[in-house]
């Protein structure tokens, strides 16, 4: 199973079309070194989640690529194009991914994001656009080195996506810390609404 997973990993664009494939049918310690807060009281627990944070900070030093978009092609089936942009650490490591999946034919696009392992899952995670409201994503499943969150996109998120300036993602790490990061928005609607900067075709062998 572990050399499956790694041959897939280590060739982003098997890696890509295999992610968008399970779609169709932690921020831990590693995230600054600035040391959670307490704030001296409990803070509210989300609606149907048994838990309640004991501080938060900003994850420091990551850095985001620009949006770009990439569509894949497979005989037999519509064409599925992601809109993402990834962060990676100073190291190198990569510290969040966001994807907008959407396939021809389909009324709802997907949102997936791609997480360090070690974080609290039962969160999720949260987004909000400037000062918009916030929108939770919720764990879907784990590999070896990250946690995939995903869920359809709410059509609401996309329109504040289309014109905000900054998404904040804010997750809960395993000290029941919340963690947050802020992803540029400028790029993303002509990168989005534009040709993608490559298509991949990919055959099926019989």
């Amino acid at each position: 199973m572990r050399r499956w997973l790694y041959r897939f990993q280590s060739n982003p664009i098997l890696f890509a079309a295999l992610t968008i494939l399970l779609l169709s049918v932690g921020f831990d310690a590693t995230y600054g070194a600035e040391t959670g807060k307490p704030n001296g009281s409990a803070m509210e627990a989300p609606a149907g989640q048994e838990f309640a944070l004991r501080g938060q900070r900003a994850a420091r030093g990551i850095e985001y690529s620009d949006w770009r978009k990439f569509c894949f092609k497979t005989p037999g089936s519509n064409t599925v194009c992601r809109t993402t942009i990834a962060g990676t650490f100073e190291t190198g490591q990569s510290a969040v991914r966001i994807d907008l999946i959407e396939r021809d034919g389909d009324k709802a696009a997907r949102l997936q994001l791609f997480l360090p392992v070690g974080l609290y899952l039962q969160a999720g995670v949260k987004l909000t656009v400037d000062q918009g409201g916030s929108y939770r994503i919720p764990y879907v499943w784990c590999l070896t080195n990250t946690c995939i969150a995903a869920d359809l996109a709410e059509p609401q998120l996309l329109k504040e996506m289309e014109t905000g300036q900054k998404l904040l993602l804010e997750v809960v790490d395993s000290s029941l810390i919340a963690v947050s990061t802020t992803l540029p928005l400028n790029q993303f609607v002509p990168v989005w609404q534009g040709t993608p900067a490559r298509t991949f075709e990919q055959a099926i062998e019989e």
